[in-house]
Protein backbone atom coordinates (compact mmCIF):
# COMPACT_ATOMS: atom_id res chain seq x y z
CA UNK A 1 0.00 0.00 0.00
CA UNK A 2 2.87 2.28 0.86
CA UNK A 3 4.53 1.65 -2.52
CA UNK A 4 1.27 2.33 -4.32
CA UNK A 5 0.77 5.59 -2.47
CA UNK A 6 4.35 6.61 -3.16
CA UNK A 7 3.96 5.89 -6.88
CA UNK A 8 0.67 7.82 -6.99
CA UNK A 9 2.43 10.87 -5.53
CA UNK A 10 5.30 10.44 -7.99
CA UNK A 11 2.93 10.34 -10.96
CA UNK A 12 1.04 13.35 -9.58
CA UNK A 13 4.31 15.27 -9.26
CA UNK A 14 5.32 14.43 -12.83
CA UNK A 15 1.95 15.51 -14.20
CA UNK A 16 1.97 18.74 -12.18
CA UNK A 17 5.41 19.66 -13.50
CA UNK A 18 4.41 18.90 -17.09
CA UNK A 19 1.21 20.92 -16.71
CA UNK A 20 3.14 23.91 -15.43
CA UNK A 21 5.70 23.65 -18.24
CA UNK A 22 3.07 23.17 -20.96
CA UNK A 23 0.00 25.01 -19.63
CA UNK A 24 -1.89 25.25 -22.93
CA UNK A 25 -1.84 21.77 -24.49
CA UNK A 26 -3.22 21.86 -28.00
CA UNK A 27 -2.73 19.63 -31.03
CA UNK A 28 0.02 20.75 -33.39
CA UNK A 29 -1.98 19.76 -36.45
CA UNK A 30 -4.17 22.45 -38.01
CA UNK A 31 -7.81 21.55 -38.64
CA UNK A 32 -11.26 23.09 -38.63
CA UNK A 33 -13.41 19.94 -38.47
CA UNK A 34 -13.29 16.34 -37.31
CA UNK A 35 -12.87 15.27 -40.92
CA UNK A 36 -9.91 17.57 -41.49
CA UNK A 37 -8.29 16.27 -38.31
CA UNK A 38 -8.83 12.71 -39.50
CA UNK A 39 -7.11 13.46 -42.82
CA UNK A 40 -4.27 15.39 -41.17
CA UNK A 41 -3.64 12.58 -38.70
CA UNK A 42 -3.55 9.97 -41.46
CA UNK A 43 -1.00 12.17 -43.25
CA UNK A 44 1.11 12.54 -40.10
CA UNK A 45 2.30 8.91 -40.08
CA UNK A 46 6.10 9.01 -40.40
CA UNK A 47 5.93 12.72 -41.16
CA UNK A 48 6.27 15.86 -39.05
CA UNK A 49 3.26 17.89 -37.98
CA UNK A 50 4.97 20.91 -39.49
CA UNK A 51 5.14 19.28 -42.92
CA UNK A 52 1.56 18.04 -42.67
CA UNK A 53 0.38 21.58 -41.88
CA UNK A 54 2.21 22.89 -44.94
CA UNK A 55 0.47 20.30 -47.11
CA UNK A 56 -3.00 20.68 -45.60
CA UNK A 57 -2.84 24.47 -45.84
CA UNK A 58 -3.21 23.99 -49.60
CA UNK A 59 -5.09 20.69 -49.56
CA UNK A 60 -7.98 21.93 -47.43
CA UNK A 61 -8.50 24.89 -49.75
CA UNK A 62 -9.55 22.41 -52.45
CA UNK A 63 -11.04 19.53 -50.46
CA UNK A 64 -13.30 20.16 -47.48
CA UNK A 65 -15.56 17.13 -47.05
CA UNK A 66 -15.47 13.38 -47.78
CA UNK A 67 -17.26 13.91 -51.09
CA UNK A 68 -14.35 16.05 -52.30
CA UNK A 69 -11.70 13.44 -51.54
CA UNK A 70 -13.86 10.55 -52.78
CA UNK A 71 -13.96 12.10 -56.25
CA UNK A 72 -10.31 13.14 -56.64
CA UNK A 73 -8.11 11.05 -58.91
CA UNK A 74 -5.58 8.90 -57.07
CA UNK A 75 -2.61 10.23 -59.04
CA UNK A 76 -3.56 13.83 -58.39
CA UNK A 77 -3.90 13.30 -54.64
CA UNK A 78 -0.61 11.41 -54.55
CA UNK A 79 1.14 14.39 -56.09
CA UNK A 80 -0.50 16.82 -53.67
CA UNK A 81 0.56 14.93 -50.53
CA UNK A 82 3.85 13.56 -51.84
CA UNK A 83 6.00 15.51 -49.39
CA UNK A 84 4.36 13.78 -46.41
CA UNK A 85 5.89 10.42 -47.26
CA UNK A 86 4.14 7.08 -47.76
CA UNK A 87 1.98 9.09 -50.14
CA UNK A 88 0.79 6.15 -52.25
CA UNK A 89 -0.78 4.27 -49.35
CA UNK A 90 -2.02 7.46 -47.70
CA UNK A 91 -3.72 8.65 -50.89
CA UNK A 92 -5.47 5.33 -51.36
CA UNK A 93 -6.56 5.19 -47.72
CA UNK A 94 -7.84 8.78 -47.69
CA UNK A 95 -9.96 8.22 -50.78
CA UNK A 96 -11.31 4.88 -49.53
CA UNK A 97 -11.96 6.21 -46.03
CA UNK A 98 -13.88 9.12 -47.52
CA UNK A 99 -16.05 6.70 -49.51
CA UNK A 100 -16.79 4.67 -46.37
CA UNK A 101 -17.79 7.82 -44.48
CA UNK A 102 -20.22 8.70 -47.27
CA UNK A 103 -21.66 5.20 -47.59
CA UNK A 104 -21.96 4.32 -43.89
CA UNK A 105 -22.02 7.58 -41.94
CA UNK A 106 -23.63 10.15 -44.24
CA UNK A 107 -20.30 11.90 -44.62
CA UNK A 108 -19.80 12.40 -40.87
CA UNK A 109 -16.83 11.18 -38.86
CA UNK A 110 -18.07 8.69 -36.22
CA UNK A 111 -17.27 9.54 -32.61
CA UNK A 112 -16.58 5.91 -31.83
CA UNK A 113 -13.19 4.20 -31.63
CA UNK A 114 -14.26 0.89 -33.13
CA UNK A 115 -15.98 2.61 -36.06
CA UNK A 116 -12.99 4.86 -36.66
CA UNK A 117 -10.60 1.92 -36.67
CA UNK A 118 -12.64 0.26 -39.40
CA UNK A 119 -11.73 3.10 -41.75
CA UNK A 120 -8.81 2.48 -44.13
CA UNK A 121 -5.58 3.95 -42.78
CA UNK A 122 -6.92 4.46 -39.26
CA UNK A 123 -5.30 2.64 -36.36
CA UNK A 124 -5.85 3.03 -32.64
CA UNK A 125 -3.50 6.01 -32.32
CA UNK A 126 -5.25 7.95 -35.09
CA UNK A 127 -8.65 7.06 -33.65
CA UNK A 128 -7.62 8.29 -30.22
CA UNK A 129 -6.29 11.56 -31.65
CA UNK A 130 -9.62 12.20 -33.37
CA UNK A 131 -11.71 11.22 -30.34
CA UNK A 132 -9.66 13.43 -28.03
CA UNK A 133 -9.22 16.52 -30.17
CA UNK A 134 -12.36 16.54 -32.30
CA UNK A 135 -14.90 15.08 -29.88
CA UNK A 136 -13.39 15.98 -26.48
CA UNK A 137 -13.37 12.36 -25.36
CA UNK A 138 -10.81 11.24 -22.79
CA UNK A 139 -8.13 9.31 -24.67
CA UNK A 140 -4.37 8.80 -24.76
CA UNK A 141 -2.90 8.45 -28.24
CA UNK A 142 0.49 6.76 -28.02
CA UNK A 143 2.81 8.00 -30.74
CA UNK A 144 6.60 7.62 -30.76
CA UNK A 145 7.09 10.56 -28.37
CA UNK A 146 4.48 9.38 -25.87
CA UNK A 147 5.80 5.83 -26.02
CA UNK A 148 9.41 6.89 -25.46
CA UNK A 149 8.82 9.45 -22.70
CA UNK A 150 6.27 7.36 -20.81
CA UNK A 151 8.60 4.35 -20.65
CA UNK A 152 11.67 6.42 -19.80
CA UNK A 153 9.83 8.12 -16.95
CA UNK A 154 8.49 4.83 -15.65
CA UNK A 155 4.87 5.85 -16.18
CA UNK A 156 4.73 2.70 -18.28
CA UNK A 157 6.99 -0.31 -18.67
CA UNK A 158 6.34 -2.03 -21.97
CA UNK A 159 7.77 -2.55 -25.43
CA UNK A 160 4.22 -2.67 -26.76
CA UNK A 161 2.27 0.44 -27.78
CA UNK A 162 -1.14 -0.87 -26.73
CA UNK A 163 0.14 -2.06 -23.37
CA UNK A 164 1.81 1.31 -22.84
CA UNK A 165 -1.52 3.02 -23.48
CA UNK A 166 -3.28 0.73 -20.99
CA UNK A 167 -0.62 1.35 -18.35
CA UNK A 168 -0.85 5.12 -18.82
CA UNK A 169 -4.64 4.95 -18.49
CA UNK A 170 -4.19 3.06 -15.23
CA UNK A 171 -1.85 5.59 -13.58
CA UNK A 172 -3.10 8.89 -15.02
CA UNK A 173 -6.50 10.26 -13.90
CA UNK A 174 -8.97 9.93 -16.76
CA UNK A 175 -9.77 13.64 -16.86
CA UNK A 176 -6.09 14.27 -17.66
CA UNK A 177 -5.64 11.64 -20.37
CA UNK A 178 -5.95 14.02 -23.31
CA UNK A 179 -3.78 16.73 -21.78
CA UNK A 180 -1.18 14.19 -20.69
CA UNK A 181 -0.96 12.98 -24.28
CA UNK A 182 0.06 16.48 -25.37
CA UNK A 183 2.36 17.03 -22.38
CA UNK A 184 4.32 13.88 -23.16
CA UNK A 185 4.56 14.79 -26.84
CA UNK A 186 5.83 18.29 -26.07
CA UNK A 187 8.33 16.94 -23.55
CA UNK A 188 9.56 14.41 -26.09
CA UNK A 189 10.03 17.08 -28.73
CA UNK A 190 11.66 19.74 -26.59
CA UNK A 191 13.61 17.82 -23.96
CA UNK A 192 13.39 14.02 -24.00
CA UNK A 193 14.56 13.44 -27.55
CA UNK A 194 15.21 9.97 -28.88
CA UNK A 195 18.88 10.76 -29.33
CA UNK A 196 20.80 13.06 -27.03
CA UNK A 197 17.99 13.83 -24.56
CA UNK A 198 18.57 17.01 -22.57
CA UNK A 199 18.56 15.29 -19.19
CA UNK A 200 20.79 18.00 -17.73
CA UNK A 201 18.00 20.59 -18.06
CA UNK A 202 14.99 18.32 -17.60
CA UNK A 203 12.57 19.38 -14.88
CA UNK A 204 11.65 15.73 -14.35
CA UNK A 205 15.15 14.34 -13.80
CA UNK A 206 14.54 13.77 -10.08
CA UNK A 207 11.67 11.43 -10.98
CA UNK A 208 13.25 9.75 -13.98
CA UNK A 209 14.73 6.21 -13.88
CA UNK A 210 16.26 6.82 -17.32
CA UNK A 211 18.19 9.83 -16.02
CA UNK A 212 19.32 7.93 -12.93
CA UNK A 213 20.52 5.02 -15.09
CA UNK A 214 22.54 7.37 -17.30
CA UNK A 215 24.30 8.78 -14.25
CA UNK A 216 25.44 5.36 -13.03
Amino acid sequence: MKNSTSNDKRVESILNILEQKYPDPKPALNFSSAFELLIATILSAQSTDRQVNIVTAQLFKKYHIPEDFAQVELGILQEEIKSCGLFKNKSKNIIEASKVLIEKYEGEVPANREALMMLPGVGRKTANVVLSNAFNQDAIAVDTHVFRVANRLGLASSKNVLETEKQLMAVIPQKKWSDAHHWLIFHGRHTCASRNPKCYQCLLKDFCPFEAKNLE
